[in-house]
């Protein structure tokens, strides 16, 4: 019983640092301290480590290695450019733009996964907003439909998450399974998200922008050489993904690989290959950059130790630690009653199912942040007593409970955290009362049809 409060207050303790985020004390630290804390109580034993770092080395590696790839495409250029194009393709009709916007932050957040949306698609979208001098009002619609879009978009892939990625890896569910069921479920939920969003902003959406304010596709390029080689690499680690679960390869190794083929692409290593490639374009005039002036393709453009440096590493860490905080509660029997109500949800259908669980999870998650809820949630599914069509149900519902809820609450991510900090910094203040009135009434219309959707797919196909 002393044992069952302790691990209680530990994990209440850890989480509540997580989301305060001390300035100058990383979560990473916080969550491991929270684990040795666990430790040193036998709230966890030694053993305990070894099964923690091997359900959850993979995901945390492959999601590290994915939003790398996502900042030196930014330093490129590559997301400024697709969001120009995306405005020029608006055509001047500002509920064109509107709906061009959700659909781009949708396919950033499926490929670069909801960080790499929220927090660098963000700033490139306020920036362009600022150009087209559209009123602050209507912006703000804008950007938070951005926000929202990133974490509700994150559910066709398994690299579209940190949260797919440990439930794919700890229920050993391959890429293309995954994405058999949730790239289907995951277009009615941006179809869905986008109806919402519509429809809450509608008001707020101006009529028409000016097209002349806007700078060329071009000009947002900073590193061509790292654009080009960018479509290569995504369409390889594309075609990697499938082709690694039959093989038994990680997804973290071939994440891993496209990340150092961008670092080296960018840091132009091997030296010699791109002294010869800069000597072709000398003989036909060499590149320019965007103010016209002659530059020689060896020289690099983006600064590949800073950006190495931003990588988001604290989440290995918080990874590991967190979940050793949170194996402390299935150590001593508190996910116990969560199987118990998802069995409860288990014996009425699979609508019950998707529904009484994704909804349980929605509100777990909003209220005491995603991963942790992911990792409880999956040592609850673990202990239920339900299998077969039932258990997948709930294992899916898990995902898109953990996907779509925190936008309930700011604490719900770390992500909708860190994009806030964010908007600060651009001058724009969204108050926790604000953003959970607007939050509540986006997220359940949204979660309500896509369990529905997930209820009726998988039986569909099983």
């Amino acid at each position: 019983m002393i044992l069952t409060f302790v691990a209680a207050l530990i994990f209440v303790a850890t989480l509540v640092v997580v989301i305060w985020q001390p300035k100058g004390f990383p979560i990473g630290y916080t969550a491991l301290i929270g684990a040795l804390l666990a430790l040193v109580t036998t709230v966890v034993a030694v053993s305990d480590v070894f099964t923690v770092v091997d359900i959850v080395w993979n995901a945390t590696l492959t999601f590290v290695a994915i939003v790398l790839i996502s900042l030196i495409l930014d330093e490129a250029g590559f997301f400024e450019w697709a969001a120009l194009h995306v405005a020029r393709w608006g055509r001047g009709n500002g509920r064109l733009l509107f709906v061009l916007i959700v659909g781009l932050g949708a396919a950033v957040a499926a490929v670069f996964a909801n960080d790499g949306a929220a927090l660098i698609l963000t700033p490139i979208v306020v920036g362009m907003l600022r150009a087209l001098k559209i009123d602050a009002k209507a912006a703000l619609g804008f950007i938070l439909a951005t926000g929202f879009i990133a974490d509700t978009g994150s559910l066709p892939l398994v690299v579209s998450n940190l949260v797919n990625i440990v439930s794919a890896d700890y229920f050993d569910i391959g890429f293309a399974e995954y994405a058999v069921v949730m790239v289907p479920v995951g277009i009615v939920a941006v179809l869905a998200s986008l109806g919402v969003l519509y429809l809450y902003f509608r008001r707020s959406i101006p009529q028409t922008y000016d097209l002349s304010a806007l700078d060329t596709p071009a000009t947002a390029v900073r590193d061509r050489v790292t654009f080009r080689a960018g479509w290569i690499v995504l369409g390889v680690l594309l075609v990697g993904y499938f082709v690694a679960d039959p093989l038994g390869i990680p997804l973290a190794l071939v994440a891993g690989l496209g990340a150092v083929a961008m670092v080296l692409i960018a840091a132009r290593r091997p030296r010699f290959a791109f002294a010869r490639v800069g000597a072709r374009a000398a003989v036909v005039g060499g590149p320019e950059d965007v103010r016209g002036q002659q530059r020689s393709v060896a020289e690099p453009v983006i600064p590949v130790a800073r950006t190495i440096r931003e990588a988001p590493w604290q989440i290995v860490l918080f990874s590991i630690g967190m979940y050793l905080v949170v194996y402390g509660l299935r150590n001593q029997g508190l996910t116990d009653y969560l199987s118990e109500v998802f069995d409860y949800f288990g014996g009425h259908g699979v609508v019950a199912t998707a529904l009484g669980v994704g909804f349980v999870i929605a509100i777990l998650a909003s209220i005491m942040n995603n991963m942790p809820t992911v990792l409880i949630a999956a040592l609850a599914i673990t202990g239920a007593s339900a299998t077969g069509l039932t258990q997948e149900v709930m294992i899916y519902a898990n995902v898109i409970g953990s996907d779509i809820g925190p936008k309930i609450t700011p604490i719900g991510s770390l992500a909708t955290l860190l994009w806030l900090h964010v908007l600060d910094r651009k001058g724009i203040h969204i108050g926790w009362g604000r953003y959970f009135r607007t939050g509540i009434v986006l997220t359940l219309p949204v979660l309500l049809v896509t369990l529905l959707a997930l209820a009726g797919w998988l039986s569909l196909i099983r």
